[in-house]
């Protein structure tokens, strides 16, 4: 061995955003810190026949060699792609991907120290990104007002479900309440979850399979009705998806529905302590939704102007993790509506074309939105992350210690309640920066449905 060696470094690759380095760490450095290793554990071992302490380290080596040499290794290659990351001032995009050798004799020799330690290291950086001026970004803000008619369309859904129902002699009706019994066949074969017993169904609630309801109209208690209606093609359950089924149905009772006055003793009934109240308290509500979509509409705008004032190279390894974790869902959800890509007037490989942009798209926007945080120190506190595990905790009643615990002990988790945090606060920033101006819009307006492609 030449104990005059050091280590050496050659660039093999530097194309694009990725660079690759061929890497020689020599075998008297590797064996000098696997010695200064067994020197410690002189006083931390316990081995039957030696006092604390006077354990000699060639025994040592005899008995933990291997596994010494290899934790310095570990380390010393760690070690190693960080000085070449710091003298080539590289920013990474991924963790280093590293290639050891192989060949069983030479890691046999590595290991113990007759020989350099020869790898290779595959690098993928950052793109350097130049940022545009963000008070050039012309935002239109869609602001819906919500109307007297709305908050009242919505106290009369809220009392159409409140009514209070009555037993009625005759054939069932539109907006009757039917009791009903029924199995679900295909093809004279019932299936899972088709059957259920005095399930109370409202017709024209459309709440059920689409046509099932009309098919009540007509009945009366204790009458017997087979009927047929087609799953759609979107259902759920892949296996019932756009199949015909038929169902046989008993219907238990018919019940009539009452008149109920919107009223403040009809406030009262839902905790509230006048009707004025509850008008109050729904304007509050469909003003809170109407601000969520608004804040979509104008987070849309602002990211596509992001996207179309910053152009460059995306680390390509990004690009694919995210088209695949797009792809894998994109896949998921066609088998579980039962569709092909033909039924959504595409093929696969435009679908993939198509979806290959979109994971660009969200690469590219992720690493402009984090340069903007950095360069302007935006960051999102620890309290705030707690404060998010909370709301988490409290959409799962009764499970909220085993929600907390969760989060709590996986940073992975963790880092997937940080990030959307942090999104929306360098959104803020640039909302604060870009030219916004109002416009008043109808509610339809403000929900019609966005053709664009989701950012």
């Amino acid at each position: 061995m030449d104990e005059g060696k050091t280590m050496q470094v050659t660039e093999t690759q530097a194309e694009g955003l990725k660079r690759a380095y061929t890497v020689v760490l020599p075998a008297a450095d590797l064996d000098a810190k696997a010695q200064d290793r067994l020197v410690e554990l002189k006083d931390k071992v316990k081995i039957n026949g030696f006092r604390p302490g006077k354990v000699p380290v060639a025994h040592l080596k005899a008995l933990y060699g291997k596994s010494v040499m290899a934790e310095v290794i570990e380390q010393a290659v760690t070690e190693a792609n960080g000085k070449i990351v710091e003298d080539n001032k590289l920013r990474l995009a991924l963790p280093p991907k590293v290639a050891l050798p192989e060949a069983e004799d030479e890691v046999k020799s590595v290991i113990e120290g007759a020989a350099d330690l020869k790898y290779t290291v595959e690098l993928e950086v950052l793109p350097a990104i130049e940022l545009g001026n963000f008070k050039d970004i012309a935002i239109e803000k869609p602001v819906a007002i919500v109307s007297d008619e709305e908050v009242d369309e919505t106290i009369k859904r809220i009392s159409d479900a409140n009514r209070p129902f009555s037993a009625k002699e005759g054939a069932a009706a539109s907006g009757d309440r039917i009791t009903v019994d029924f199995v679900g066949s295909i093809d004279g074969v019932p299936f899972d979850g088709g059957a259920g017993q005095d399930i109370p169904v409202v017709i024209g609630s459309n709440s059920f399979i689409p046509g099932f309801e009309e098919q009540l109209i007509g009945l009366s208690a204790g009458e017997e009705r087979t009927i047929t209606v087609t799953f759609p093609t979107n259902y759920l359950s892949a296996e019932l998806a756009g199949k015909e089924a038929s169902f046989a149905v008993t219907a238990k009772g018919i019940e009539a529905p009452g008149d109920l006055a919107i009223d403040d003793e009809f406030a009262k009934t839902l905790g509230l302590e006048s009707l004025d109240k509850l008008k109050e308290n729904v304007r509050e509500r469909i003003s809170k939704e109407h601000e969520g979509a608004t804040r979509q509409r104008v987070k849309r705008q602002l990211l596509d102007a992001l996207d179309a004032g910053h152009k460059f190279d995306v680390p390509p390894t990004l690009v694919e993790q995210e088209f695949e974790g797009v792809w894998n869902q994109v896949q998921q959800d066609l088998t579980q509506q039962n569709r092909t890509f033909a039924d959504e007037g595409t093929t696969e490989e435009d679908a993939r074309a198509e979806y290959q942009k979109i994971a660009e798209r969200r690469v590219r926007l992720g690493l402009v939105l984090a340069e903007i945080g950095e360069r302007n120190n935006i960051q999102v506190s620890d309290d705030e992350v707690t404060r998010a595990v909370v709301e988490r905790a409290r959409q799962f009643p009764g499970q909220e210690q085993q929600v907390w615990d969760y989060y709590r002990r996986n940073a992975q988790a963790m880092a997937s309640l940080r990030a959307p945090l942090f999104e929306e606060k360098v959104v803020d920033f640039l909302l604060e920066l870009a030219n916004v101006t109002e416009k008043q819009v109808s509610r339809e307006e403000l929900y019609k449905e966005d053709e664009e492609k989701a950012a």
